[in-house]
Order: structure tokens, then C-alpha cells, then sequence
């Protein structure tokens, strides 16, 4: 069952699959993990799309490694 990237609970451990949208709950969800500091950019957008983080935990960890 695909996920409701627009109305579902975001949490680290929602998985990311081949459903994933980057939408406004994402943004706010990243927010709220990352600081006001974060943005997406398209390198880090196509990594997340690559297939390589499986939970949002992982995107979250990974978007302060590169900009911690």
C-alpha cells in the first residue's frame, strides 16, 4: 500500500519507496528534523529518489552529515 505522502504521519522510521513525493509535509517534516537551515537541492532530491535511503530517519541523518 502505497504511502499518503500529503496527509500521512511523517516520522524517521516512514519508509521511502518508489510512491515518494516531496511534498509540503516532507519540507515541514525536514524542517522540524534539520532546523531552519535546511533546503532541498536537486543533488540531495536525486539521491533520495536513487533508491538509496530506505526510512526518512535516513534522509534526515544524511542531510546533516553533508551540512552539519
Amino acid at each position: 500500500m502505497a504511502f499518503d505522502w500529503h496527509g500521512g504521519t511523517i516520522t524517521r522510521d516512514t519508509p521511502i519507496g518508489d510512491d515518494y513525493r516531496s511534498t509540503q509535509k516532507v519540507r515541514r517534516f525536514m524542517c522540524e528534523q534539520c532546523g531552519a537551515a535546511f533546503r532541498f537541492d536537486r543533488p540531495f532530491m536525486a539521491w533520495i529518489r536513487s533508491g538509496a535511503p530506505r526510512t526518512m530517519g535516513e534522509v534526515v541523518d544524511e542531510w546533516k552529515r553533508l551540512n552539519g
